[in-house]
């Protein structure tokens, strides 16, 4: 590959918002070119800052420490991205899992970490935690934080 920088294609159609599908690929080294009707990977509709999170989430082998330190927040904001990114992946974030387990009678397992403490960090962090445990909808976290 050259030096050439390559551009994030984008997801959606700019005119109608339906998807948008590849239909065109090639080489920057020997200029081979084919066309045809090709399907994007799921992760190519996400942005640099989700692909840079699930590294990180990789990497670390699911360790959601080291995304809390990578992204410089509080473990309960790393887990609330986290699960925006499995959600933009159509895969069901870990509140949701853990509400049905207790609607359904499992018994919940403990978090890695522990649960968190009721009255211990910031406003803020405590609204976003009750998002990440699927106690309250992002919607309403954004109208108590607004």
């Amino acid at each position: 590959m050259s030096g050439k920088h390559l551009y994030h294609a984008p997801a959606d159609c700019p005119v109608c918002g339906d998807t948008l599908i590849t239909t065109r690929k090639g080489c920057l080294r020997c200029g081979t070119e084919i066309a045809g009707e090709f399907a994007s990977c799921e992760f190519c509709n996400l942005g640099q800052a989700d692909l840079d999170l699930l590294k990180v989430f990789l990497g670390s082998r699911g360790n959601l420490r080291e995304v809390e330190k990578h992204l410089q927040v509080s473990y309960p904001t790393a887990r609330v991205r986290l699960d925006a990114v499995l959600a933009k992946l159509d895969l069901e974030p870990s509140g949701e899992t853990a509400a049905r387990a207790s609607d359904e009678g499992a018994e919940e397992a403990p978090s890695e970490y522990g649960e968190e403490v009721p009255g211990e960090g910031s406003p803020e962090d405590q609204i976003l935690a009750r998002v990440a445990r699927g106690e309250i909808t992002p919607e309403v976290a954004a109208q108590l934080l607004g």
